[in-house]
């Protein structure tokens, strides 16, 4: 059974930093493609940062510069490192894992961020 447990959300001022860990079980973490979503109340579900199997990453231009993702093979993790919070951070965020057709996503956390 797929799980992807999320922690570390919260609550922080405008500024401040945060760090997400998402730990999954039941895939093949290794030669799993990460990411961690965020979706903000009447907002669609956006991309915030993805890491390949091989370590190659990607941000969101809005994020890019404040936010880091890193993965932790041996100890199937991913983290989202989140620095220079802004209001407009505030969102849900969601760990995602896909592998060919396999898709799986956590059960997100809050950010929220005051100004």
């Amino acid at each position: 059974q797929v799980q992807l447990v999320e922690s570390g959300g919260g609550l922080v001022q405008a500024g401040g930093s945060l760090r997400l860990s998402c730990a999954a079980s039941g895939i093949m973490f290794t030669s799993s493609a990460m990411g961690w979503w965020r979706q903000a109340p009447g907002k669609q579900r956006e991309l915030v940062a993805t890491t390949s199997s091989s370590g190659l990453t990607v941000y969101a231009d809005s994020v890019k510069g404040r936010f880091t993702i890193s993965r932790d093979n041996a100890k199937k993790t991913v983290s989202l490192q989140m620095n220079s919070l802004k209001p407009e951070d505030t969102a849900v965020y969601y760990c995602r894992a896909t592998r060919g057709p396999y898709d799986s996503w956590g059960q997100g956390t809050q950010v929220t961020v005051s100004s």
